[in-house]
């Protein structure tokens, strides 16, 4: 009896994305890795498919006529993703133009992705009681009867409890020991929130979801009007008919918040899964999920592929987040994934957000999504905004940094014993310094970007690479020891200034240095909800969805700096954080406040968040989007090509540009800054025909014979700076 397997071998290179065919002596079930010999290399494959036959090796050459290898070994027994997940990876191939293997990558956590890797799935001792009859003393025999009361048991454990009896017995043979996988390393605290009782408008949400036999909802809700309790009534209904919920949120600094509900209500049925967990924690909770012995899951972008049996509900968090897309290939959309398993299990999937992007907003008009509005939050009141025009604060004489109006707010609140949130979406100390001498700007040497002063390590550090180094005394540009003059300010100088104007304040900073270690964003977030801290000052991981009762004023600081990048979403993505920020503000009993500290505050996006109006918003970006012909009235994918070699990316985008046509848009090329030492020029492809355009562009990059090594596709871009 022999087996033939099609395998996909793990190089995500693009002439290889095909399978190849193995030779096998036992049959390998499909979705599981072995291990095969590739030219002079030992990789691993991922089985395709394998086929039974009667043919002898010889003969399925011949017939084949080629030679074939025997697969080394297999490293699994049982497939790692299930059918639906297989079929959907192949069908992301396709959507993101990406290869096979990337999207299995992709779904899989590190342990067990289909790669050769050093990573080790990590074992357990533990024990069970043996068939032999043995002799035993007293305390031998308590040993071997607190076995019998908790087996299985942990080795570990048994000697907690009797080191000197625990080697004894498994010496004499009156208990054996076993090794399992490791499980338990993620410790969930318990919520205790109750149970709240649901408003007018939240019983009448609910009422029309439960009621309707559509598939996708928008939930566009102001923040504070109470969808999450929704989630939690949804996925209620989903675990009393025996299935299971998927809670997504876009980014890890949420999970603890969304936690502590989800575990208050549902408790031990809980798995988590988000990047703050190492590569065995997240293989523990994958293989809690494919065990169903979890039932709900609370994560972020990556958990939407997790090997789920019976979906009941789906939920979107903060739909509108550019996390929720992957930078690198394959560059899906946790959305697109979403819609594909709630098609696939039959659920509904609930998209929600205070400011949905315009392609979901449009999507709701035009029915193709269930639209529901909640324009009203569960306390009835909104907060009040001021906007603080900073040229005229800057031209009185006040701070650059803390206008006089927000000063005086801030020590109004620490006086009431009330707590502040201040959002300055840029870390570091001073955001670049420049030579006094030639005025240049000091650059990563890896990447055209400036680089930041970090006080607290005395460093230069590069946000992209994270490339650090001291300030040097000669300018690398002209030779001048003039020195360097700093510009702009971070999270870290804001914090120094606060401490300085309000020394008796305690103050937690939350950005990407402060959150470095594991559980970090945890506990900065559990100590400033224990009243440990009257101001939290963070970067936009603070800006949305976190609750906090006691947090009366929101200060955001330079809140329309990203008006300046040249994106198509830059307005977009200016008034999600205006408008997501003022949400942290006024959710309990007290009123609350909100000061937007802008250089334009006529501009659309500040207006409209100033009014709290997401719908004069959409109308004015639409007008500009439409005028452009940007998304949502047309599809477009990106194609960079990055090199080490400064010329060679624009020579082969420019070689792979004379041979595209088709009925699309085709803009190019267009030399982007260095990153990553990669030297990256870009290709984009505009038109209303999505699926053409991605047919067109896969048969082209069969046919042609340029390199596609280094080639990146994003179909459908968050961004193009």
């Amino acid at each position: 009896m022999m087996y033939i397997l099609e395998c996909w071998i793990e190089h995500p290179v693009r002439s290889l994305d095909r399978t190849f065919t193995y030779l096998s002596e036992t049959e390998v079930k499909r979705g599981c890795r072995v291990q095969v010999v590739f030219g002079v290399k030992t990789l691993i494959g991922f089985v395709d498919s394998c086929t039974q036959t009667d043919e002898t090796p010889a003969e399925i050459e011949t017939r084949l006529g080629m030679k074939l290898r025997f697969i080394e070994s297999a490293v699994d027994e049982e497939p790692l993703i299930t059918d639906e997940l297989y079929e959907m990876a192949l069908a992301m191939k396709e959507a993101t133009l990406s290869t096979s293997i990337s999207c299995f990558s992709a779904m899989l956590p590190a342990k067990i992705k289909p790669a050769t890797s050093k990573h080790k799935i990590v074992q357990e001792t533990w024990v069970k009681l043996s068939d032999r009859e043995v002799t035993l003393t007293p305390r031998q025999l308590q040993a071997w009867t607190y076995v019998k009361d908790h087996a299985p048991l942990r080795y570990s454990d048994l000697r907690k409890e009797f080191p000197n009896q625990a080697r004894a017995l498994v010496t004499n043979g009156a208990i054996e020991l076993f090794d399992c996988e490791k499980k338990g390393s993620v410790h969930i605290e318990r919520g205790t929130a109750e149970k709240p009782v649901l408003s007018e408008l939240q019983e009448k949400v609910l009422k029309e979801i439960n009621e309707s036999n559509d598939t996708v909802y928008l939930i566009h809700g102001v923040t504070g009007s109470g969808k999450t309790e929704i989630y939690l009534r949804l996925a209620e209904k989903a675990l009393d008919e025996g299935k299971q919920v998927l809670i997504l949120v876009p980014e890890i600094a949420l999970t603890p918040q969304m936690i502590e509900r989800v575990s208050a209500r549902f408790k031990d049925q809980l798995a988590i899964y988000h990047s703050g967990l190492n590569a065995q924690e997240k293989y523990e909770q994958y293989r809690m999920v494919m065990n169903n012995e979890a039932q709900v899951v609370v994560g972020t972008r990556s958990a939407v592929f997790l090997p789920f049996a019976d979906l009941g509900v789906i939920v979107m968090d903060e739909e509108h987040d550019p996390s929720y897309k992957q930078d690198s290939q394959p560059s899906y959309h946790c959305r697109d994934a979403a819609l594909y398993r709630a098609g696939y299990h039959h659920c509904k999937l609930i998209l929600a957000s205070a400011t949905p992007t315009l392609e979901s907003y449009a999507r709701g008009l035009k029915n193709v999504y269930h639209l529901i509005t909640m324009s009203e939050r569960i306390n009835k009141t909104m907060p009040e905004v001021h906007v603080v025009p900073m040229k005229d604060s800057i031209r009185k004489g006040e701070s650059y940094m803390i206008s006089d109006l927000l000063k005086d707010r801030i020590k109004d609140r620490l006086e009431k014993k009330e707590q502040v949130i201040l959002l300055l979406n840029r870390r570091g100390y001073h955001a670049r310094i420049k030579c006094r001498s030639c005025q240049e700007v000091i650059r990563c040497p890896h990447c055209d970007l400036a680089m930041s002063w970090h006080r607290d390590t005395g460093l230069l550090k590069c946000h992209t690479c994270n490339h650090e180094m001291k300030v040097m005394k000669v300018c690398p540009y002209c030779g001048s020891t003039a020195g360097f003059a700093t510009y702009g300010f971070g999270t870290e100088k804001l914090e120094h200034e606060l401490l300085k104007m309000f020394p008796e304040a305690r103050l937690l900073r939350m950005d990407a240095d402060t959150t470095v270690r594991k559980n970090s964003h945890e506990k900065i977030l559990k100590a400033f909800a224990e009243h440990k801290a009257d101001i939290l000052l963070g970067t936009q991981m603070i800006a949305k969805g976190l609750d906090f009762a006691d947090v009366t004023l929101v200060g955001i600081i330079n809140g329309d700096d990203g008006l300046a990048r040249t994106d198509f979403r830059s307005c977009e993505t200016t008034f999600d954080l205006l408008m997501q920020a003022c949400g942290r503000s006024g959710r309990g009993d007290k009123e609350g406040e909100v000061i937007f500290q802008v250089y334009d505050p006529d501009h659309y996006a500040v207006t409209s968040a100033l009014r709290q109006d997401y719908e004069s918003f959409f109308a004015n970006e639409m007008r500009f989007r439409h005028a452009g012909q940007y998304p949502p009235y047309t599809y477009m994918i990106s194609l960079t090509f990055c090199s080490l070699k400064e010329d060679e990316s624009k020579r082969t985008a420019e070689q792979f540009m004379s041979g595209l046509s088709g009925d699309f848009k085709i803009i190019g090329v267009i030399t982007l800054l260095k990153i990553h030492d990669q030297y990256r020029s870009r290709i984009i492809l505009k038109g209303k025909n999505l699926d053409l355009m991605r047919q067109t562009l896969r048969e082209y990059m069969e046919s042609s014979k340029i390199s596609l090594k280094g080639l990146r596709i994003d179909v459908n871009p968050m961004y193009l700076d």
